[in-house]
């Protein structure tokens, strides 16, 4: 059972990286492409939910598996696995959701644009600029 506890956590620690830098995160594949930018003026915030994009199911189902199987004996042992693997599929699908704002922008040259951002930090009035690659929005920064 200790074994088991702490390889889960090992795991886990692994998972979760080192970065300690508090700025923006842009992906290992993607960070030194040439991006673009647009700026704008935020003329309608909706609150909206990001949902798991399958992360976090599958780290709760594995590590809900692992200590499910730790518990119960016998026949018993399958169905403590099997609700440890359920039970951590949903956590986990929970956890990873994040909450959002779906901003409407009225870009400087003319043209209104939806953008979703993760945080709660934008507001109308507000002056953003949204850094793009292509069609994907990669930061949005308050310039106000």
């Amino acid at each position: 059972m200790k074994k088991t506890i702490t390889a889960s956590i090992a795991t886990i620690l692994l998972v979760t990286g080192c970065a300690t830098n508090n700025g923006p995160e842009y992906s290992g594949a993607t960070y030194n492409r040439i991006k673009t930018y647009e700026i704008g003026t935020v003329t309608d915030v909706h609150p909206v939910v990001i949902s798991d994009d399958g992360m976090g199911t599958f780290l709760g189902a594995l590590v809900g598996t692992v200590l499910g199987s730790t518990m119960g004996g016998g026949r018993g042992t399958a169905l403590t696995t099997l609700a440890g693997g359920l039970a951590g599929a949903y956590t986990g699908s929970e956890m990873n959701k994040a909450n959002a704002l779906e901003l409407s922008v009225h870009l400087d040259d003319g043209r209104n644009i939806v953008v979703v951002v993760k945080g709660t930090n934008y507001h109308v009035g507000d002056r953003v600029k949204i850094v793009k690659e292509g069609n994907k929005v990669d930061q949005v920064y308050l310039i106000n």
